[in-house]
């Protein structure tokens, strides 16, 4: 129900592009986000009726005379009665105030066992009416240290125009994304872009490119035996939940969110 939903308004359309290497299972059905997959998040953030506030640095969470007193790296702290936790999962370990002394030691060694994958993602952008000369509108690559996968982004979304320039996205091997975690980000865009001269030697000079360091990419290893959720205080509610706690996929995302509302639903 929920990809007829977003194929319905057009936030989903099904992959049509070719995508050399990809291991397809049967039965599965591949999508796209032709406004990035952002815009799923964005469609579902409007119609919640939430207000939202965004680049806000969580640093503490409290317990403040029955509520969550939440503290922010700028900024005064809030206090909320529900308190809702889906980021990365040893970015909730490094939170401090009372949820140190909250999350119990089995809590704590379940969480500490998650485990995930770095990467970079490189994006190479283009001017209009630049041509990209390649069969493909995605590949992954099985024979290069440095480079995994190599998309044309606007042929694999299906919104190839003469008005909007071609871009590339090039994500590492995890190997080349642990090595180079905390190398220099300058120096780790050269590395990447030597390797895709080797793989790709006709693509054009772009007129601009941005390198992207992903530390948590996918989820190796998710919360063991859970379900989709972590509860690590009840009254007031401070619950958990996030890919971490299923899979790194949609579907993972999805379970996961609908734990997290039948847990916070039977707390209101």
């Amino acid at each position: 129900s929920f990809y007829e939903e977003l194929v319905s308004h057009g936030i989903l359309k099904p992959l049509t592009g070719p995508v050399e290497g990809m291991v397809v299972k049967e039965g599965s059905c591949n999508y796209v986000a032709p406004q990035g997959i952002s815009s799923v998040v964005k469609y579902y953030l409007k119609q919640s009726g939430a207000d939202i506030f965004y680049e806000q640095h969580v640093t503490h969470i409290s317990l403040r005379d029955g509520k969550w007193e939440v503290s922010r790296k700028t900024g005064p702290p809030e206090q909320f009665d529900i308190v809702i936790l889906t980021m990365p999962v040893p970015q909730i370990l490094q939170l401090q105030g009372d949820i140190v002394n909250i999350i119990n030691e089995t809590q704590k060694q379940q969480l500490e066992s998650v485990s995930y994958s770095s990467r970079y993602a490189l994006g190479l952008f283009y001017e209009a009416g630049t041509r990209i000369e390649v069969p493909w509108a995605a590949q992954y690559i099985t024979d290069n240290p440095c480079i995994r996968f190599i998309s044309i982004d606007n042929k694999k979304r299906n919104i190839e125009s003469p008005e909007i320039g071609p871009s590339v996205v090039v994500h590492t091997t995890v190997t080349f994304g642990s090595k180079y975690l905390d190398s220099d980000p300058a120096e780790v865009q050269q590395l990447i872009l030597s390797h895709l001269e080797q793989v790709l030697p006709s693509l054009p000079q772009p007129a601009s490119i941005k390198c992207q360091k992903w530390r948590y990419s996918q989820v190796i290893k998710a919360v063991p035996n859970c379900l989709g959720q972590m509860i690590l205080h009840t009254r007031p509610l401070l619950i958990c939940g996030g890919d971490g706690f299923t899979r790194s996929n949609f579907d993972g995302c999805i379970d996961s969110a609908m734990s997290v509302a039948e847990a916070v639903k039977s707390h209101l």
